[in-house]
């Protein structure tokens, strides 16, 4: 197969300007197609220290040179990283509200205004909200099982699509220095279906769902479970939470936030907030997060 030479000019972004330096790589390129070589580029180590959040972007080939834009990311070895999941690692929230919507209009209910009505709700909640305080247990439990096997059928195809842009390399990137968990309200069967669905089971040592614990965010109790897991302390765990329940939890937690706004202009209540896991703040500010010990607590 056809080689060939790519001189990299990797961009690294500091507190002032931006300085260049170059590597020099040889990959099979026989169609000089910007995706493939991007991809192959990817898989040479040219810096372990460098997480390539421009892959996404457009790259420039000439024939001779490849132009990427990376960031560095480093992460205190003592803190961890918690993810909710819809909203975070997927943009589901639009197909569950759809789903709802068309699972209630089967039932005779109303659906105008469940969007508002289900956010960070555990589906057992929001299923008595909707459909009335009198229902036993196990007719909750139909109603919650049946409207999510309505939601992975109408999502299953777009899966991929619906990731959140640049997800799933941060998630490989920060699993490699610190311990990654999940903790979300959803069902344990869209918890396994999402995670396994977009390959992402692997980096995450803890998965809470609302399942396992008394009670559902705004309590703490998900994202408390998560650092007990981890064998991480609340103070040093920084959470990824796209809805103001979410944060509510986290923050009750002792937690960090880092507000993704995903269906939201903007999130009140957090340390950070970015449209998805491709921004170079994000890496600064992660970049500058200290853990706190016994010593530093805030009393």
């Amino acid at each position: 197969m056809p080689q060939a030479r790519f001189e990299v000019f990797e961009p690294l972004r500091g507190a002032v300007g931006m300085n260049l330096h170059t590597a020099i790589v040889e990959v099979a390129d026989p169609s000089g197609n910007v995706g493939f070589a991007r991809g192959t580029l990817g898989e040479v180590a040219v810096s372990d220290t460098l997480h390539a959040a421009g892959d996404q972007e457009t790259a420039c080939l000439d024939g001779s040179h490849v132009f990427l834009e990376y960031y560095v990311i480093t992460l205190n070895p003592e803190l961890a990283l918690i993810f909710d999941l819809d909203g975070v690692v997927i943009d589901s929230m639009p197909t569950h509200t759809l789903a709802w919507e068309r699972y209630l209009e089967a039932n005779g209910i109303d659906p105008r205004d469940v969007e508002a009505r289900m956010h960070g709700k555990r589906n057992d909640d929001l299923v008595r909200d909707l459909f009335g305080s009198h229902l036993d247990a196990a007719a909750v439990f139909e109603h919650g099982a049946a409207k999510e096997r309505l939601f992975r059928e109408m999502i299953g195809a777009t899966l991929e699509a619906k990731l959140v842009p640049g997800v799933r390399e941060f998630l490989a990137e920060a699993s490699k220095t610190v311990p990654l968990a999940v903790g979300t309200n959803a069902e344990p069967a869209n918890v396994d279906f999402t995670l396994d669905g977009a390959g992402v089971r692997q980096y995450f040592r803890a998965i809470v769902d609302g399942s396992q614990v008394a009670r559902a965010k705004p309590a703490p109790d998900v994202y408390l479970r998560g650092a007990e897991l981890l064998g991480v302390d609340p103070l040093n765990c920084i959470v990824f939470e796209d809805s103001p329940v979410g944060i509510q939890a986290a923050r009750a937690a002792g937690m960090r936030v880092v507000g993704l706004l995903t269906h939201a202009s903007n999130l009140e209540n957090v340390d950070l907030a970015v449209p998805d896991f491709l921004q170079p703040e994000l890496a600064s500010w992660l970049s500058a997060q200290l853990s706190i010990s016994e010593g530093t607590r805030k009393k």
